[in-house]
């Protein structure tokens, strides 16, 4: 591996974005890179499913597919990254999923049909949950508590800007390319370049993390206690932490629920408004920028709504980002036209960014250091288990509807009722503004 100077540091391991900023910023910029990759995948490829892929017109169930083994090879490792990083450290779990991806670009190059693209997407799974786990992980390792609305909405502003941003020079780069080429080319440069900072550049922080664990590790400081569960060992196992996130603490099973239903925007995102777009007459180019002003509006907005959640607390910003979400899914087949779709993407992404960051800051805030990135992993395994159960559930719904709209209103339905669930399961987590007594 790297020199040991990535695994010790000869100076205090404070905390803060401050102390911290060299890692902060290189983290940040490894998000970038993880949403670059899977945004290579989120236009193009659905899009050109028919044409470049001999998909079959109307085979939804089969259409969904890639994105089903998305997100549940994505889940699974979001599951196990969380355990692995506690054990092996953060900086190895990342490079790991790097190495993973590079098979990516030459398999859509050569793929003579979609189950190439699925076994593509498989491994695409496998790296973003290793990766993007890891990003939020390990910021989460050096910054403070107060901090960690402002760090997870930076780490989700960083990432859907880099989604957003390979949608549209992906689109482009397919035109003047060819598909293939073009993915070919972007999705070596974008993985190279990451494998490549991960290995130079990111500091291991698992250090800081065992260190805020240490008996007397707070002495002195005036900061109120979270609302740790109650009733956990000092060393909980993975089955002990997996049965209080899923259901034993009705507050962390308020937020997976929630995380795993959110996904089924994306996962409609993904797949099916490209299609239904291409369907419309749009180009490339103009699905690229319609789906990316959902992914540059989420991405930009976490940048305020993560910070503001520090100021105002998570839950109203969770329930309502839950709601609003589903009124722009509601929105979008109902008119047509670049500003309607885009004004419907913009409102969908708009709710993305007051719930994304903010439900992945309320696990943090009541999840004990000693097994926090556990407690994170299996909240994302829930989370991006929503692609696979929400790209079934698409497929279902536009099966029996006979058209994509039907997915529109199952995805819209599903928000409004998981947004009612967790306005009455959760409650407020930001320790300074619901404290512990």
């Amino acid at each position: 591996m790297a020199p040991d100077r990535f695994h010790k540091t000869s100076r205090p391991m404070q905390l803060g974005i401050r102390a911290n900023l060299a890692q902060v910023l290189q983290q940040l910029l490894q998000v970038l890179l993880v949403g670059m990759t899977i945004g290579m995948m989120r236009n193009v490829v659905p899009a050109l499913a028919e044409s470049e892929f001999g998909l079959q017109r109307g085979s939804f169930m089969l259409l969904v597919a890639f994105v089903v083994a998305f997100g549940f090879v994505k889940g699974a490792m979001n599951f196990v990254a969380g355990r692995m990083a506690e054990r092996m450290g953060r900086r190895r779990v990342l490079l790991l999923g790097w190495l993973v991806a590079l098979p990516i670009p030459p398999i859509i190059w050569f793929a003579p049909s979609w189950s190439w693209i699925v076994a593509a997407t498989v491994l695409l799974g496998v790296n973003q949950g290793l990766t993007w786990s890891m990003t939020q992980t390990s910021k989460l390792d050096i910054t403070t508590p107060d901090q960690r609305g402002l760090v997870i909405g930076l780490n989700e502003f960083s990432g859907y800007v880099g989604v957003a941003l390979a949608a549209v020079i992906t689109g482009y780069a397919a035109s003047l390319l060819g598909p293939r080429a073009g993915l070919l080319w972007f999705g070596g440069a974008v993985i190279g370049l990451a494998t490549l900072l991960a290995w130079l550049a990111v500091a291991e922080t698992l250090p800081w993390a065992r260190a805020e664990t240490r008996p007397g590790a707070n002495a002195g400081k005036t900061a109120v206690r979270p609302r740790y569960p109650t009733g956990v060992s000092n060393e909980p196992g993975t089955r002990e932490i997996f049965a209080l996130m899923t259901w034993r603490d009705r507050r962390m099973a308020a937020l997976c629920q929630a995380g795993l239903v959110e996904k089924f925007v994306d996962a409609l995102v993904w797949v099916f408004w490209p299609v239904y777009l291409h369907q419309q007459g749009v180009g490339l180019p103009g699905i690229g920028w319609i789906v990316g002003v959902y992914g540059f509006t989420w991405g930009g907005a976490q940048f305020f709504t993560g910070k503001l959640s520090d100021r105002v607390g998570r839950q109203v910003l969770n329930v309502w980002g839950m709601w609003i979400c589903g009124v722009g899914v509601l929105l979008f087949p109902l008119g047509a036209g670049s500003t309607w779709w885009s004004a419907s993407a913009a409102v969908a992404g708009l709710g993305m960014a007051m719930l994304y960051p903010n439900l992945s800051a309320a696990v943090a805030d009541i999840a004990h250091p000693a097994w926090r990135a556990s407690a994170i992993g299996i909240y994302r395994f829930w989370r991006d288990l929503g692609y696979g159960i929400g790209g079934l559930g698409l497929g279902i719904a536009a099966t029996l509807g006979g058209n994509l709209v039907t997915a529109f209103w199952f995805v819209a339905a599903a928000m409004f009722a998981s947004g009612a669930l967790l306005y009455h399961w959760g409650e407020e987590t930001h320790p300074g503004l619901n404290p512990a007594s």
